[in-house]
């Protein structure tokens, strides 16, 4: 069983910044992608930040130049350094991994919990 444990949310004011973080834990064979969504109350989730196996990035329009993901392979981490934080970037903070369980390409789509990141003044 893959699990995804989220921190690093909080509050915090306009212009500040914040890291989350994404331990990947259990058996895994390989991992595909990385990527940081978010959902605001109301709003559907959306994509903030992906990460192939590779190291190629993209990014949401609304935080690029503001955000950046990064990941730790030997230590299965995921982050999402957040900078210039916006009340807009208001969201529960979700990680998600995928890739494979074994050599004979069970797949696994794991979510994290959530981590709550609030911009206020």
């Amino acid at each position: 069983q893959v699990q995804l444990v989220e921190s690093g949310g909080g509050l915090v004011q306009p212009g500040g910044s914040l890291r989350l973080s994404c331990a990947v834990s259990g058996s895994i064979f390989s991992i595909n992608a990385m990527g940081w969504y978010r959902q605001a109350p109301g709003k559907q989730r959306e994509l903030v930040a992906h990460i192939s196996s590779g190291g190629k990035t993209n990014y949401l329009d609304s935080v690029k130049g503001r955000f950046a993901i990064s990941k730790d392979n030997a230590k299965r981490m995921v982050y999402l350094q957040m900078n210039s934080l916006k009340l807009e970037d208001t969201a529960v903070y979700y990680c998600n991994v995928n890739g494979l369980l074994d050599p004979t390409s069970r797949a696994f789509d794991s979510w994290g919990q959530g981590t709550q990141v609030t911009v206020s003044s």
